[in-house]
């Protein structure tokens, strides 16, 4: 075919990487980072405690975890299409309600509201829709998404900031409401699709069968039963768990750590900022290094970087060894990110792919919303954060055994064991459709 699905036309599915790349970089700038930027005028302004702001935040974190088991089983129904859309509307809508509120109570249900459109917006529908319209190309696809997305901060936080200075923190998300809805609602509604195969198209753009050629194999793709009750995923579970634990504490505490050993607050800060910019080339490199190395130990390596970088940063007695923390962690962070979205499709295929992976997400979810908080009872416990990272470093090599377990066990596509509810295989090609 010379269509959309072959060399000789555009690939459908580069059109939703595109368009999703867009809106997650939207989507994330204003629902996830904008948050820091507001909290001190808005704190000011209404003379609510931040502990009493933030914690609105955390349910909308636990919210967002806990809407994603059934969301991932509407994704594998029926796609992203008209979630992501309805999403987007919910979302926009309770911008624009914070921007009104003046009451702590609706201030805790608009982010409760906005918990629920994370879920529906977020990484996860947006890594399943590229689960299902690329194979052999996903990483590549991945690396694509999450290099642009991960933009969000580097554009949203200035911008945020620029808009409170010169509108105030409500007219400003007011302008963030306008740009949220113009950039995600109809992009969303337009554009994507639950398969390619609706289109009369295969995944990556391969061409459709011509008679006399060979037909290429349906994807092949684990029950999410079969796959949910098998050791190998819950041991890739509890690897990304303790991973997401790290990362949490480690976003809220690095700043205080930094300053109670003596480093200014400036470079602290700018420190802090740097680890988020170093994940872009960690996601780089992520394919490549998956090209060039076994998957095992690629898998096995990120996990292990993070105990790496606490170990230096444990040691680190100058600016340079903070700064090597920052490098490595940063790198391992933006890594992991690609292997969450990676791994479970290449475990078990993109049948049920928002299923499974919705699991992860609602233990990963719970492990951001309680280490910070645990981090800091630790701190008070043994006046410091010596123990806490000393512990991180010990859940970073059991991460680490983890994967090497899940590696060793997990992936069950093409694989039958026998008597084993694992040989439970679902045809992508066949899957129902919107």
């Amino acid at each position: 075919m010379g269509g959309r699905g072959s060399a000789r036309g555009v690939y459908y599915g580069w059109a939703i990487l595109l368009t999703l790349s867009v809106t997650e970089t939207t989507s994330w700038g204003i629902l996830y980072y904008a948050f820091a930027v507001i909290l001190t005028p808005m704190t000011r302004d209404l003379g609510w405690s931040r502990a009493q702001v933030t914690g609105a935040f955390s349910l909308a974190l636990l919210l967002s975890g806990v809407a994603g088991l059934p969301i991932g089983r509407w994704l594998d129904r029926r796609g992203a299409r008209l979630l992501m859309s309805a999403g987007s509307i919910l979302a926009t809508a309770m911008v624009f309600a914070w921007s009104r509120v003046h009451g702590l109570v609706p201030f805790y249900l608009i982010w409760a509201g906005i918990g629920l459109a994370m879920a529906a917006v977020l990484y996860e529908p947006a890594f399943a829709v590229v689960a299902t319209w690329f194979v052999r190309r996903r990483r590549q696809a991945l690396t694509i998404l999450t290099l642009i997305a991960g933009l969000a901060s580097v554009i949203f936080t200035p911008l945020t900031n620029w808009l409170v200075h010169a509108q105030g923190w409500r007219e400003a998300l007011v302008t963030l409401t306008v740009i949220l809805g113009v950039v995600t609602i109809l992009p969303h509604g337009l554009v994507l699709r639950r398969r390619p195969q609706d289109l009369g198209l295969l995944p990556d753009g391969a061409d459709t069968p011509v008679p006399g050629r060979p037909v290429p194999p349906p994807v092949a793709s684990v029950a999410a039963h079969a796959a949910l009750t098998s050791a190998g995923f819950w041991a890739l579970t509890v690897a990304f768990i303790l991973s997401a634990l790290t990362v949490a504490v480690m976003s809220i505490h690095f700043i205080p750590y930094l300053i109670d050993r003596g480093y200014a607050a400036g470079f602290a800060a700018t420190a802090a900022g740097l680890i988020g910019l170093m994940q872009l080339p960690g996601r780089v490199l992520f394919t490549p290094l998956s090209t060039w190395l076994p998957r095992r130990a690629v898998t096995v390596a990120i996990f292990l970087m993070q105990g790496l970088a606490l170990l230096v940063l444990l040691h680190a007695v100058s600016t340079l060894g903070v700064l090597a923390y920052v490098v490595i962690f940063g790198m391992g962070n933006g890594m992991i990110t690609l292997a969450r979205a990676t791994l479970i499709a290449e475990f078990y295929g993109p049948a049920n792919y928002a299923s499974i992976n919705s699991v992860v997400v609602a233990g990963t979810t719970l492990a951001r919303a309680a280490g910070p908080v645990g981090a800091g009872l630790m701190y008070g416990w043994f006046q410091g954060y010596t123990v806490t990272l000393w512990a991180l470093v010990a859940g970073s090599a059991l991460a680490g055994i983890a994967a090497l377990v899940a590696e060793t066990i997990g992936p069950m596509v093409g694989a039958e064991p026998a008597g084993s509810g694992e040989a439970e295989v679902a045809r992508s090609g066949a899957a129902r459709t919107e």
